[in-house]
């Protein structure tokens, strides 16, 4: 599961490693076995034909002997001149005959196998069931391999005389040496192309990935709200070709799908803020409405107060008309967007000029503070400023002694305005809702001023945020950087 984590290319340079290095131990394994099976059949065959030379030997000597051929002279004749002695020097291997009921009767070495006296019952079996009467027999002997031979001698006419063993001591030095030479050799060989392979995994697996990195950094990439790149990677295998066309053309639906949602939204952004100024406006027409059909009723020229009630319909009619403007003024702000103008400023001295439109006095504002240089755009800073305050004093009832704190200081690197009330506080449910165009709580307005405040901060790379305990007031944070 582990391996599984790891990323394509790892996997690649590990499994093609790991190959080699399998490949390597497997071949070393086979031609140690190969080595194996070559020496048990090269002693075997050299056995075989040391038994037929001596047999050869042990022919002529039956034929130049004085003595009768027959079982009970074999020792006779083998000792006649030492020939037993003589056939085994000549082919340098030991030589035991025994008898055909497998009595050891005559022995070249006799302490090489010193405990071999009579032959057991299971060789006497093999040795006459056997078609070729030809048995071999492998041991161990003083940690050596003994490959040991047992055939019969007979006459020339084919009849037994006795029983032939040869022991053969099977000497794999010079195979042992020659095994490890060649496994060093191939260990040399292997070394190196490990260290190929180590290099050309590398590399293979480095371009193999390269076109699937490209394609996930361009996915990693890809946002709804904005335009995404499509990959173009060149030449590629047909797998990488296909999954590339098809991100291509999910871009394509993507961009497609994205410019139709954004004109939806703002069709029915644009629809919704049409029906709140169109009820923003007709609240005011209805009275207006009525005083200007109320004077028509009315009017009277001879009516000595006449003067009054002129004054007194003009009056409504111009409050009317005044609430009117100041729609059409609050929307025509949150619809124009703030431009990016950047000049140097002194945001404590700025702040102050915004406070002077306010002449009351419970606004506190520590004007005596050291300048604070920052880059923003004089006239949308006054008009965060001048939104904050207003909400605060309206946030205030008016069974309430007002007290608004403005403070302007330096954090980290950052400009931090904070506008703080002794309000009604904003409640939980309504939190959430604080920054959302058409939102407010009170009676009259529109609810633009903190989503204009909050679109000016963001286009300036700064934050608004809030703090507020229900009942006992607010403090409104701004934070944008000084350059």
């Amino acid at each position: 599961m582990q391996l599984l984590k790891l990323s394509l290319r790892t996997r690649i340079f590990i499994s093609m490693t790991a190959l080699v290095l399998l490949a390597s131990i497997l071949i070393a394994a086979v031609s140690v076995y190969q080595y194996k099976e070559e020496a048990e059949e090269y002693h075997r065959e050299r056995l075989e034909r040391k038994e037929m030379q001596i047999k050869i030997s042990i022919d002529n000597a039956l034929k130049s002997t004085t003595y009768p051929v027959n079982e009970e002279n074999i020792i006779l004749i083998f000792r006649e001149r030492n020939r037993i002695y003589q056939i085994s020097e000549e082919h340098s291997l030991p030589i035991n005959i025994y008898d055909l009921s497998g009595k050891l009767l005559i022995k070249s070495e006799p302490r090489f196998v010193k405990d071999t006296i009579k032959l057991n019952s299971a060789i006497m079996d093999s040795l006459t069931s056997r078609y070729d009467k030809r048995y071999l027999v492998a041991s161990e002997r003083n940690n050596q391999k003994v490959l040991s031979s047992y055939t019969y001698i007979s006459n020339n006419k084919a009849k037994p005389l006795a029983i032939l063993n040869l022991p053969y001591l099977e000497d794999n030095d010079l195979i042992a040496r020659e095994l490890v030479e060649f496994l060093q050799r191939l260990g040399q060989v292997y070394i190196l192309m490990l260290v190929i392979a180590i290099v050309l995994a590398y590399f293979l697996s480095k371009y193999i990935t390269r076109s699937l990195k490209t394609i996930s950094e361009t996915i990693d990439q890809t946002r709804l709200d904005k335009r995404n790149k499509r990959i173009d990677i060149g030449d590629a295998s047909e797998e990488i070709y296909t999954l590339v066309s098809a991100y291509n053309s999910m871009i394509d639906e993507l961009e497609q799908s994205a410019a139709m949602l954004a004109k939806s939204e703002r069709e029915a952004a644009w629809r919704e803020m049409a029906k709140q100024v169109a009820h923003e406006i007709k609240n005011p027409l209805t009275p207006m409405r009525l005083t200007v059909q109320s004077f028509q009723r009315k009017f009277d020229p001879n009516d000595p107060k006449i003067d009054q009630k002129v004054q007194e319909y003009s009056d409504t009619l111009i409050q009317q008309i005044d609430t009117m403007s100041s729609i059409a003024s609050a929307f025509s702000n949150f619809a124009q967007m703030p431009a990016q103008k950047s000049e140097t400023l002194d945001v404590v001295k700025i702040v102050g000029l915004a406070l002077d439109i306010f002449n009351e006095d419970y606004i506190i504002f520590p004007s005596e503070r050291e300048q604070i240089i920052a880059e923003f755009d004089r006239t949308q800073l006054i008009r965060v400023v001048t939104n904050l305050v207003k909400n605060a004093i309206q946030a205030i009832p008016h069974d309430r002694v007002p007290k608004i704190i403005v403070d302007v200081f330096s954090e980290n690197g950052e400009v931090v305005i904070t506008v703080a009330d002794n309000g009604i506080g904003i409640d939980e449910e309504n939190m959430k809702k604080v920054f959302e165009p058409k939102f407010t709580t009170k009676t009259s307005g529109m609810g633009l001023g903190l989503g204009m405040v909050k679109n000016i901060v963001e286009t300036y790379k700064g934050s608004i945020t809030f703090t507020s305990q229900e009942g006992k007031g607010t403090v409104f944070k701004v934070k944008f950087p000084k350059k």
